[in-house]
Formats: structure tokens, C-alpha cells, sequence
């Protein structure tokens, strides 16, 4: 081959790869000029440089200077599309990122056990026919107090043991002044809620955030959650309530639970009980319970004399603490990942 035939061959070479590579306009499209003119088996250069052999030897510097010349300019015109196109090495891929490297594995959140008790317990009342119920945060006094019996001198509706939302009226004797509202101290107002809107019979159970301005302590927190129960029918008895108790205690902390009543008094329960578990030869007490009075079906339109039921109300917080073995209610709120990855 003559050296003129060799020169032509580079200049029509560099001419196709400078148009192909500033043509290109995407990655496929790169790569597809990338690996005709540059590949390593079939590319032309590859193909051009085995015609240098071709050349007379006076003649081998002049086509040798001409043909790094023209590698170096296809380099380059690789290089800006490349660089054009954002991409990385010639290969397409970013030459900083070593795919033989172990990657980074994702940190994958899970239920807040808070959580999974509260769909626990919607799961074992389930079983026994209890709907979920919801009601809001923020009530007012005829929910949180007069509708469950509670009267106005009762200490459970001192503004030093609830969180009343500040209003001119509040600081009024009358603590029922219309648009007074508090964040609710107990999920009793759910039931109250209900029962207003439906007719017997009943049965569900509401579980949700209430608030009492407890000193926060091992055992108090100035938010915590609730699940309470509600059964209205007829012919309802504390036998029955003791059976409901029975079967959820059995259910979440096991067949080893026993349960034991202890004689007490709510304002909307007549005769009420403290409920105690016995579990891993301890007593615990676990919450109020009793059968609904007579006054708070007054209160939403139930006749007593047709109707009777029972309502209960354990903390779910104390209920999650004995079953984990956590000994200190802040730690649920205290945000820690080491100490919430463990559920």
C-alpha cells in the first residue's frame, strides 16, 4: 500500500468517527460508534493499523506521526461526546464506581412497637367480634366528662390533671361554656361517640393517644395510648366481661394468665373492678373495667332497663413494657434506633 492510499485511508477514518461520535445522542448510539471505530476486535482502527505493515519502510514515520494524529483526535472527539452525553469511561460507565464492591444496604424502617401492639390487640379482639373504632384528640366536655358521669367537682376534670386549650372561658367556673375543648384524657369519649350515633347492640373497641400532665417517669408519660372496650346488649353480665378479659389475656401473654377482679370505683362503671394478671408469678395490674351505669345511657338515649353492657380500658403501653420487658415508658418515645430495631 503507498503511503498516499494509507494517509487517505486515516483522513476518511478520523472523518466517519468525528461524525459519528458528534451525531451520537444517546447512550446506545455512543456505544454503537464507539465500538466501530474504537473496538478492540472489529473497530477501523484496529483494521487501519494493520495496513501500516503494508507501508514502505522509508515511508513508516510519516503514516506512524499521521495515525497517532488521528487517534488522538477520535480520543478526543469520544471524550467530548462522551462528556456531552454524561457518561463516564469509554465503556459507558462511570470510571469512579467499582461494581466489585459490596453495596450499600438500604435502611429499611419497621412497625414502632407501639404500633405492632395496637395491631395485635385489633387482631385478638377481632376474633371475638370487636370493631376498631376511631374518634378525635381534641374534645369537649360532654364527651370527656358529663356523658360518662363524671360531675363537674370530680378532681379527674381539674385543669391541673388535663390539657384544656386555652380560651377566655376555661378560666370560668362552669367548665362545660360552649366551644371549651381539651385534648381527650381517655378513649372513653370513642364509646360515648358511638353509642350516640348507633343502637344496641355494640361492640368494638377504640385504641388511640390521650393525655393527662403526668411528670414523664418510668412508668408516666404525658402522652400514651389506650385501648378501651365496649360491649352493650342484653343481658350482659360481668360473667361475660370476665370471659372477654380472660381470652385476650390468654391470647397476648399466654395460656399461663389468670386474671382476678378487685372491687373499685369509676364514675361510668356500677360495680366497677381493677383487673389484675397474674403472669410469670406476679400480679400486675393492667386497668379499670365495669359494668356501664345507668346514668351514661341516659346520657346518649339508651333505656337501662332495656339494655345493659360493659366497658374496660388498658394501657397499651403497659401491656406492650410486660410483654417486651421494657422497664422504662420513655424509651419508646425517646427516638433511639438501637433500642427500637430490637422489635
Amino acid at each position: 500500500m503507498s503511503l498516499q492510499d494509507f494517509l487517505a485511508s486515516l483522513d476518511a477514518l478520523q472523518c466517519d468517527a468525528q461524525s459519528a461520535f458528534d451525531s451520537a445522542d444517546d447512550a446506545e448510539s455512543f456505544e454503537a460508534a464507539r465500538v466501530a471505530f474504537t473496538g478492540a476486535k472489529k473497530g477501523r482502527l484496529k483494521d487501519v493499523q494493520k495496513q501500516m505493515g503494508a507501508v514502505p519502510n522509508e515511508e513508516k514515520k510519516t503514516a506512524g506521526l499521521k495515525l497517532n494524529e488521528v487517534k488522538s483526535a477520535i480520543q478526543t472527539a469520544l471524550e467530548t461526546a462522551q462528556s456531552r452525553l454524561g457518561g463516564g469511561d469509554d465503556s459507558g460507565v462511570d470510571p469512579t464506581f467499582d461494581p466489585t464492591l459490596p453495596g450499600n444496604r438500604p435502611i429499611i424502617g419497621h412497625i414502632h412497637p407501639i404500633t405492632q401492639t395496637i395491631n395485635h390487640l385489633m387482631e385478638i379482639m377481632g376474633r371475638m367480634g370487636f370493631e376498631a373504632a376511631e374518634g378525635p384528640e381534641v374534645e369537649d366536655p360532654w364527651h370527656n366528662f358529663v356523658a360518662l358521669n363524671i360531675p363537674e367537682d370530680h378532681p379527674a376534670r381539674d385543669p391541673l390533671d388535663n390539657f384544656y386549650l386555652a380560651t377566655a372561658a376555661a378560666a370560668k367556673a362552669d367548665r362545660n361554656v360552649e366551644g371549651e375543648q381539651l385534648l381527650r384524657s381517655q378513649t372513653s369519649t370513642v364509646q360515648i361517640r358511638i353509642m350516640e350515633e348507633r343502637q344496641p347492640p355494640i361492640r368494638i373497641i377504640s385504641l388511640g393517644r390521650v393525655y393527662r400532665p403526668d411528670q414523664p417517669d418510668a412508668t408516666h408519660f404525658p402522652m400514651f395510648h389506650q385501648m378501651e372496650g365496649l360491649l352493650v346488649d342484653k343481658n350482659v353480665t360481668m360473667a361475660n366481661l370476665k370471659t372477654v378479659l380472660r381470652v385476650f389475656a390468654t391470647n397476648y401473654l399466654g395460656d399461663d394468665v389468670e386474671i382476678r377482679f378487685r372491687p373499685s370505683f369509676f364514675p361510668f362503671t356500677e360495680p366497677s373492678v381493677e383487673v389484675d394478671f397474674l403472669w410469670d408469678g406476679t400480679w400486675i395490674e393492667f386497668g379499670g373495667a365495669g359494668m356501664i351505669d345507668p346514668n351514661v345511657f341516659k346520657a346518649v338515649g339508651y333505656d337501662p332497663d332495656e339494655v345493659s353492657g360493659f366497658a374496660f380500658g388498658l394501657g397499651v403501653e403497659r401491656l406492650c413494657m410486660r410483654r417486651h420487658g421494657i422497664t422504662d415508658i420513655r424509651d419508646l418515645y425517646s427516638g433511639d434506633l438501637r433500642f427500637l430495631r430490637q422489635f
